[in-house]
C-alpha cells in the first residue's frame, strides 16, 4: 500500500462512516434503526452508538448464519485482517467455490451494518462484536477454536517457551516475545506443522482429533500419560491452569485445513414442497376454514353474549372457564385459547371493568357482525397476522414460575408477527397448490435468523440451534393457526393469503397437465431453490390495509351465498346445507340447540329450546308460519305437535314477586304441585283457590317448576308476561391490544433523510477546521480542527467578530448554550445582528434561526481551505 492509500485509509469506524454516501448511510439506519433513537448529533456520536454493547448484539442477532459465521471467523482472525486471511478461514485449504461466491455478499452486510469496517486489506470487526465472538475461557467460540499460542503462553516462564522450541527442533531465542512468535509460525507453516505431526504416536493424535473441533479444553493429570506428555514438550497443548490445557488456534486450523466452522453455510436450506394440489382446491378449502373461522367466532361471542368469564385478579381467564369455552366451541383447550385471543386481539371482546370483572363483547362486535364475510375475515387475519399475542404459549410458565393464562399477561412475543410474516413469504415461494416440508420452513428460519445469536449458542456451547427455540416454536404455531384461520388450505398458501402479505400472485407451473399436478394429490415434489422471496422490511399500515383489503375482495367470491332455507326431518332436526342468512340463524339459533357443524348444520328442535323461542316472545303461530316459510320441506308432523303441546303449557302457570307467587286458572294443577315432593323446597303454600305464594325468589321459582316437568312463564306486576329475551351485555368502548414493538420501529424515507442530514451538519460544524484563536485553549489541534470543545470569546469580540461575517458572508464556528443548559456547536453564516440577536444560516439545522448573542460562549472564524 502506498503512502497516499495509506494516509486515506480510514483510522477508525467514524472515519469509515464519513466517507459513506447518503445511500448507505441510509441502509445502515433502516437496518439498526436503535442507531437513530434518537437522532445523533454527528458522526462520530453515530459510530460511538454503533459500537456500544446493546446495539451490536442486536445486530449480530439479525444476521443470518453465514454472515455470523463470517464476523465469528474475524473474531478469530488476525486484527486487521485481509480479504484474503478471511477467505482462506471461512474456506479452508480447499476454497469451497459456494463459500467463495457468498462471502463478498456477506462481508459488504457486515461492512454496511457497520460491523466490519476498513478496506479490503484491513477488515477490523468492531471491538465490541470482536469481544463477544472471541473464544475465551468463559466464553468459547461458537468456532470451537481456543486462544492463540500468544495468548495461551501469556503467563508462561520464559525457560518453559524455551524448552518447548528446543523440543520441536526451533533454535532459542533471547527473549520470550520472539520465541511465541517463531512458535506460532511453526504452527501456520503447513509443510513442517505436517512433519512435527507425523512424528506423534497415534494415541497423540487421537487427542488432538477429539479437541480439534471444540471444546478446546481438556484436562490432564499432575502425571500425564506419555501421549499427553508428548503434545505438551511440543507445545501442542499448553497449560492455561492447573490440570487444564487447551488446543492453540494455529494447530487446529492446521488440522481443520485452514477451516474456522466445521460446517459453513453459505447457502440457505431450501424450503421443500411436500405435496401439491390444484390451487382451486387450495382456496376451495381455505374459503371453507375461513367460513369456520367466522362461525367459531360468533359462536364465542354468543356464549359470551350475556357476560363471560370472571377475571382472574391477576388478569386472564382461569382454567376451569379456558375448559367450559373449549366444551362449549367442541375443540381442544390450545385452540379455545387461540380462538379467545384472536378475538381479543381483533378488539371484539374485554373486560367490562365492573366490581365484578367480566369478559363481554365490546360494541365493535357490533359493528364487526355487519360487515360482509369476508371483510370479518380479513379484519381478523390481518389481527393475527401482526399481533404479539402468543396464544401458543398458554399454559407454560413465566420467569417467576406462574401458569401464563389465556388473556392473561405475558403473553406478548415481540418476534410473532415478523416469524408469522416469513414463515407465509417462505409458503409463497413455493409453486402455487404446494404445501411445505414443516421442517425445512424450520431449518430456513433458523439458517436467516439463528438463535439468538452468539449469547444463546454460547449458552449451549455450540453454534447449533435447538429445536424448542422461540422463533421455531412460533413458526409451527403459525402453520397450524392459518390452517384454522383460512390462510392455507391442505398446507397450501391460498390466494388471500398470498395477498394479505402482499406477495405477487404466484405463477402456476407450465408442465402441470394432471388437474391434482405432476404426480397426483400427496405426490413428494422436488426441492425449489429460486422461488424463495428474500427477507424484506416489514410492511407500512397502508401496505397493510391494501394487503387486507385485496385479501377481502380475492376472498369473497370463494364464499357461498347464505341460504335463506333450511331441510326439515321427521326426527326433529333441520339441516342448514350452508351458511345460513343472518336472520334466519338468529331465529334458528334460539328455536333449535346446534347438534353438529361441519359443511351442514343440524340443529334438534327440543322442548327446552322451543320454550326457549317462546320466553323470547314468539308465539305457536309465529313459529308454524317461519318453519313453512324457510322449510324446504313440508314441516314434520312430529315438530307440529312438539311446537303446539309446549305452547299449550306455556304461560299456564305464572310467576311474579309476592316473595314470589304462583297462579292458575286451574286449581287442580295448582293442587298436582303441592302434592309434588319435589315442590317442598320453594316454601309453597295456597293463598287461593289459584293462587299459591313461595318463599323462594321469582328466578328460582321458575327453574324449580320447571325443573319438576311444569311450563311456567314469568309476569310483570300489572300480571303482563315478561319476554324472557335476555339483554347483551356489552363493555365501554375498548381498544383493541397494540402490539408490542420487537426494537425502535423502522424509520420511513421521511425520517431517514432528515436525520442524515441533521448528521452531516452536526459532522460539519464538529470537523470543520477553523482558524486558531485565543481563547482556544487546549480544544483546537494541531490540524485545526474543534477538537471537542466550545470555542471562547469575549462578549465584545464575539459581536465585532459577528457583524464583521454578516459584511463578509463568511461562515463561523460558534459554541451555543440552549435554555436547557446544553451545549452544542455549530457553523452558521451571520445574515443579520441586531438588538442582542444574530440571524443566520445555521448550516447544522439546514435552515435560518435566531440566537440570543448572550447564549453564544465564542466564535471563531473558519479555515481558509474549509469545504
Amino acid at each position: 500500500m502506498s503512502t497516499e492509500e495509506k494516509s486515506a485509509a480510514p483510522r477508525s469506524l467514524a472515519e469509515a462512516l464519513r466517507v459513506r454516501d447518503d445511500v448507505s448511510l441510509a441502509a445502515l439506519l433502516r437496518s439498526r434503526p436503535d442507531l437513530i433513537t434518537p437522532v445523533p448529533t454527528d458522526l462520530t456520536q453515530l459510530a460511538t452508538r454503533a459500537g456500544t454493547r446493546a446495539s451490536v448484539v442486536r445486530a449480530l442477532e439479525r444476521l443470518d448464519r453465514f454472515a455470523l459465521q463470517t464476523a465469528e471467523a474475524l473474531a478469530v482472525a488476525p486484527d486487521p485482517a485481509s480479504y484474503g486471511e478471511l477467505l482462506a478461514l471461512m474456506g479452508g485449504d480447499e476454497q469451497d467455490p459456494a463459500v467463495a461466491a457468498a462471502l463478498p455478499r456477506a462481508a459488504a452486510l457486515l461492512r454496511e451494518q457497520a460491523l466490519v469496517w476498513g478496506a479490503d486489506d484491513r477488515l477490523r470487526l468492531v471491538r465490541t462484536a470482536r469481544e463477544l465472538l472471541a473464544p475465551s475461557p468463559q466464553h468459547p467460540s461458537p468456532t470451537g477454536l481456543g486462544p492463540t499460542v500468544r495468548e495461551a503462553t501469556a503467563g508462561m516462564s520464559p525457560g518453559r517457551i524455551q524448552d518447548i522450541l528446543a523440543a520441536v527442533g526451533l533454535p532459542s531465542t533471547h527473549d520470550a516475545v520472539s520465541a511465541v512468535s517463531a512458535l506460532g509460525g511453526l504452527f501456520a507453516d503447513r509443510r513442517r506443522m505436517a512433519a512435527l505431526l507425523a512424528e506423534l504416536p497415534g494415541e497423540s493424535r487421537e487427542v488432538l482429533d477429539r479437541l480439534v473441533w471444540g471444546p478446546p479444553y481438556g484436562q490432564v493429570t499432575h502425571d500425564p500419560a506419555a501421549h499427553l506428555r508428548a503434545l505438551l514438550d511440543r507445545g501442542l497443548l499448553l497449560p492455561t491452569a492447573p490440570g487444564t490445557v487447551v488446543l492453540p488456534r494455529e494447530v487446529a486450523l492446521h488440522l481443520r485445513a485452514g477451516r474456522a466452522h466445521r460446517a459453513p453455510e453459505p447457502v440457505p436450506p431450501p424450503v421443500e414442497a411436500a405435496a401439491t394440489h390444484r390451487p382451486q382446491v387450495v382456496d376451495a378449502t381455505a374459503a371453507g376454514q375461513a367460513l369456520a373461522a367466522l362461525a367459531t367466532v360468533d359462536e364465542l361471542l354468543k356464549e359470551w353474549d350475556e357476560g363471560g368469564p370472571t377475571v382472574l385478579r391477576a388478569g386472564g381467564l382461569s382454567v376451569r372457564d379456558l375448559k367450559r369455552t373449549a366444551v362449549a366451541l367442541d375443540v381442544p383447550e390450545p385452540v379455545a385459547a387461540f380462538w379467545v385471543e384472536l378475538a381479543y386481539g381483533a378488539g371484539l371482546i374485554a373486560s367490562d371493568g365492573e366490581a365484578d370483572e367480566r369478559y363481554a363483547a365490546t360494541p365493535a362486535y357490533d359493528e364487526w357482525r355487519e360487515l360482509p364475510p369476508a371483510e370479518r375475515w380479513a379484519r381478523l387475519a390481518g389481527t393475527w397476522l401482526t399481533a404479539t399475542r402468543t396464544p401458543g404459549v398458554v399454559g407454560g410458565r413465566d420467569a417467576k414460575d406462574r401458569t401464563l393464562s389465556a388473556l392473561g399477561p405475558n403473553l406478548d412475543r415481540s418476534a410473532a408477527p415478523e416469524v408469522r410474516h416469513r414463515v407465509l413469504a417462505l409458503l409463497a415461494g413455493l409453486p402455487e397448490g404446494a404445501s411445505p416440508v414443516a421442517e425445512s420452513v424450520l431449518a430456513r428460519l433458523r439458517w436467516e435468523r439463528p438463535l439468538r445469536g452468539p449469547q444463546q449458542q454460547r449458552e449451549t456451547g455450540t453454534g447449533e440451534a435447538r429445536d424448542d427455540d422461540l422463533r421455531s416454536r412460533i413458526a409451527r404455531w403459525t402453520l397450524s393457526e392459518a390452517e384454522l384461520l383460512g390462510v392455507t388450505g391442505r398446507g397450501a398458501l391460498a390466494a388471500p393469503g398470498r395477498a394479505l402479505i402482499g406477495a405477487p400472485e404466484a405463477p402456476r407451473p407450465a408442465t402441470a397437465t394432471d388437474p391434482e399436478g405432476p404426480g397426483g394429490p400427496g405426490d413428494k415434489l422436488p426441492v425449489h431453490h429460486h422461488r424463495t422471496p428474500p427477507v424484506t422490511a416489514p410492511p407500512t399500515p397502508a401496505e397493510r390495509a391494501a394487503a387486507t383489503a385485496t385479501a377481502a375482495r380475492l376472498l369473497a367470491p370463494l364464499f357461498p351465498e347464505p341460504l335463506d332455507h333450511v331441510l326439515l326431518q321427521a326426527d326433529l332436526t333441520a339441516v342448514a346445507p350452508g351458511p345460513l342468512e343472518r336472520g334466519l340463524a338468529d331465529v334458528l339459533g334460539v328455536l333449535a340447540d346446534v347438534e353438529s357443524k361441519g359443511g351442514a348444520t343440524v340443529y334438534r328442535f327440543t322442548p327446552g329450546s322451543v320454550r326457549r323461542a317462546l320466553d323470547a316472545g314468539q308465539s305457536a303461530a309465529d313459529l308454524h308460519a317461519f318453519l313453512a316459510r324457510h322449510s324446504r320441506t313440508p314441516v314434520p308432523q312430529p315438530l307440529t305437535y312438539l311446537i303446539d303441546d309446549v305452547a299449550r303449557r306455556h304461560g299456564r302457570l305464572r310467576v311474579g314477586a309476592a316473595s314470589a307467587y304462583v297462579r292458575c286458572d286451574d286449581d287442580a294443577t295448582l293442587d298436582e304441585i303441592l302434592a309434588d315432593k319435589r315442590a317442598a323446597g320453594l316454601g309453597l303454600r295456597r293463598l287461593a283457590p289459584t293462587v299459591l305464594a313461595a318463599q323462594a325468589d321469582p328466578a328460582a321459582l321458575l327453574d324449580g317448576l320447571r325443573a319438576i316437568g311444569f311450563a311456567p312463564a314469568a309476569e310483570s306486576a300489572a300480571g303482563d308476561v315478561l319476554i324472557a329475551r335476555a339483554d347483551s351485555h356489552r363493555t365501554p368502548p375498548r381498544a383493541a391490544p397494540e402490539p408490542v414493538p420487537d426494537g425502535p420501529p423502522a424509520p420511513d424515507d421521511t425520517l431517514l433523510t432528515a436525520a442524515i442530514r441533521a448528521v452531516r451538519a452536526g459532522d460539519l460544524a464538529s470537523t470543520t477546521p477553523r482558524k486558531p484563536g485565543p481563547g482556544d485553549g487546549e480544544g483546537g489541534g494541531e490540524d485545526g480542527t474543534p477538537g471537542g470543545t466550545l470555542p471562547r470569546t469575549g462578549a465584545a469580540e464575539t459581536l465585532a467578530t459577528m457583524q464583521a461575517a454578516v459584511l463578509t458572508g463568511e461562515a463561523l464556528w460558534i459554541g451555543y448554550v440552549n435554555a436547557e443548559g446544553a451545549a452544542s456547536q455549530r457553523v452558521i453564516a451571520p445574515i443579520r445582528v441586531e438588538g442582542g440577536f444574530v440571524t443566520a444560516y445555521d448550516h447544522t439545522a439546514d435552515e435560518v434561526r435566531t440566537y440570543p448573542l448572550h447564549r453564544v460562549t465564542g466564535v471563531a472564524e473558519l479555515a481558509d481551505d474549509a469545504g
